[in-house]
């Protein structure tokens, strides 16, 4: 009889090769571990840098406008 896989077991697919994960040595899980915390990581650091941009954008954008306005006479 052939073994049947577990539905939905977490694997890991690293340069085209798929390793279960519940198969790895415990330092290996470790490793995986850190890597997914570290992608979660780099995503959240890329999107406060997409924030942090786009508000110096409209801090320059209204800089510029207010330059560019009559100034009024004392």
């Amino acid at each position: 009889m052939a073994k049947k896989e577990k539905p939905n077991e977490p694997t890991l697919v690293l340069d085209d090769k798929e390793y279960k994960i519940n198969d790895m040595k415990d330092e290996e899980r470790v490793m995986v571990a850190h890597i997914s915390d570290l992608n979660r990581k780099i995503d959240n650091a890329k999107f406060n840098l997409q924030q942090m941009d786009i508000g110096r954008q409209s801090f320059v954008s209204s800089l510029k406008n207010s330059l560019e306005e009559p100034k009024a006479e004392a």
